[in-house]
């Protein structure tokens, strides 16, 4: 058993890309760190695993996804996201405002340099 599968029931989620040894795989950094966020919250009580797998089943069987699914780690953050604004920790407006920041200071980041929300023109 991995260190990841005997720390939380989160890593042993239906569909969850695996290593040939069984290990989670993700596509990019932040895949990981939506992972480990939300590995985070469910330790903290924050919700339960059958909400959690409610939530991303639902994310993951909504029509128009991916049949490969290679947005699973979108699925992922949409679950959560809708999981946190749902029992009222999060708020939907402050979350796409986020997202808009981090896009507007990718865009603006010299290439090879860390993206920082400093970058984002619109930043007061």
């Amino acid at each position: 058993m991995s260190a990841c599968e005997a720390r939380s029931r989160l890593a042993q989620t239906e569909g969850l890309p695996r290593s040939e040894e069984g290990d989670p795989v993700f596509p990019e950094p932040w895949a990981a760190e939506a992972f480990a966020i939300t590995v985070h919250l469910h330790e903290r009580g924050l919700f339960s695993w059958g909400e959690w797998a409610d939530s991303l089943s639902a994310e993951v069987h909504k029509p128009g996804r991916a049949a490969d699914g290679s947005d699973y780690f979108d699925c992922w953050v949409e679950a959560l996201t809708g999981l946190l604004v749902g029992k009222g920790i999060a708020d939907a407006e402050a979350i796409l405002g986020l997202q808009k920041s981090w896009q507007r200071a990718a865009e603006a980041t010299p290439h090879g340099e860390p993206i920082a929300l400093a970058n984002d023109p619109l930043s007061s």
